[in-house]
């Protein structure tokens, strides 16, 4: 089957994708929060949202021992939990909704995280039911909706300022489960066809190479630094796919 896109566009994809990979390997996430609304630009949203569920299930068990003795699970896997019982929601909310408006919701999406990680967090707090609750359920509906369980996952782990190897593996766990039930909820529902499946393959190695990349910096750095790299990498992921939008 041959691929609907240019060797340009391809090649632009190629590196989108390493860039965005090499964001996760350095931070945790932040894969498709920049990966989906920028391949919305040349594909799709749909598409693009099933390709970035894609990367992510075939990057997930990468690192898995390390994710699981680090990440906070009593939080964790709670949110997995609601996140991957809610994803089928976000999937037929996507598809009830015209490309263009899905292409600004995304967008603003990938900036109210950003607002949500630089905004004061007071003094560090517990985990309560209520707001893994609550993160668990926004998360599965945006997985859904954009590949993008980030927004409510990352602010739950940052703002509580637990230290960055907990942070990054718990975020890692819940995007695992979230991407496992993107992909069967999108299969089941037709969603994922040839041209997707086979632009998710072409687009791996480069998942595996920035992955790499960006994961030979984590733990090189100061905490303060990193939480600030994070909400950068939010802030220019949202501003920059909605200017490209508007313009």
């Amino acid at each position: 089957m041959a691929l609907p896109l240019s060797p340009f566009l391809l090649t632009l994809a190629l590196g989108m994708t390493f860039g965005a990979a090499a964001i996760r390997g350095l931070t945790g996430f932040g894969m498709a929060i920049i990966l989906v609304p920028l391949l919305s630009l040349i594909i799709a949203p749909l598409q693009a949202v099933v390709i970035g569920i894609l990367l992510q299930l075939y990057i997930g068990p990468v690192g898995w021992q390390r994710i699981i003795h680090d990440s906070e699970r009593s939080s964790a896997i709670p949110i997995a939990i609601i996140a991957v019982v809610l994803t089928p929601v976000g999937l037929l909310l996507l598809s009830a909704i015209a490309p263009d408006v899905a292409r600004l919701l995304i967008s603003g999406i990938a900036i109210a995280a950003f607002v949500a990680v630089v905004l004061p967090s007071g003094p560090p707090r517990a985990a309560t039911r209520l707001s893994i609750a609550l993160t668990g359920l926004t998360a599965g509906v945006l997985t859904g909706f954009a590949a993008m369980p980030g927004p409510p996952v990352v602010p739950f782990y940052l703002r509580r300022r637990l230290p960055p190897p907990v942070a990054r593996a718990s975020m890692m766990l819940v995007f695992f489960a979230t991407a496992i039930a993107g992909s069967a909820s999108a299969l089941a529902m037709g969603r994922i066809d040839g041209v997707s499946f086979i632009l998710s393959l072409w687009l791996f190695p480069a998942v595996l190479l920035g992955n790499w990349a960006g994961g030979l910096g984590f733990g090189k750095m100061p905490e303060n630094i990193w939480r600030s790299l994070v909400a950068l990498i939010l802030g220019i992921a949202g501003a920059a796919a909605l200017w490209r939008l508007l313009h």
